[in-house]
């Protein structure tokens, strides 16, 4: 009985995911309530990105964290798709001329001056869609805490 109880609640808390929402549901719950932003821009092939999705984006505290506090945003950084937001449509222009072209959004939320756009990219957003971080590499459970 006490391992079924057991197993029980880890499969519940394993289930725990973060509730990421895509540009055109994040604008649609900023019209009903404001709140801070997290976006993680990844890509595919990033080992790094991998790494964060494995081990801190499956942490309880991150999970609640974000849940709770803010809305998530997950988007692949090379993604062809066109994207409705904010009155505007975006989409990749870079993958008309290079493989791995980088879409505008990323490029818009996640660029550094004079440094090309690496990943991974999470940009933490206030509630009136200003800047409060950008972080262009792997960090912990522990660091993305802090942050947030």
């Amino acid at each position: 009985m006490i391992f079924f109880c057991f197993a029980t609640v880890s499969l519940a808390q394993q289930k725990e995911e973060i509730h990421w929402k895509t540009f055109p549901a994040l604008e649609d719950a900023l019209k009903e309530k404001q709140k801070p932003v997290f976006i993680f821009f990844y890509a595919d092939w990033c080992a790094y990105c991998k790494k964060i999705k494995r081990w801190v984006f499956t942490n309880a505290q991150v999970i609640e964290k974000l849940n709770t506090e803010y809305y998530a945003v997950m988007m692949d950084a090379e993604s062809k798709e066109s994207i409705a937001f904010d009155g505007k449509t975006f989409s990749n222009e870079q993958a008309k001329t290079q493989r791995n072209g980088i879409h505008e959004i990323p490029l818009l939320l996640a660029s550094r001056n004079d440094i090309p756009f690496s990943l991974p990219a999470t940009v933490i957003l206030t509630e009136d869609f200003e800047v409060k971080k950008r972080v262009f590499e792997y960090y912990t459970s522990e660091e993305i805490l802090e942050m947030l």
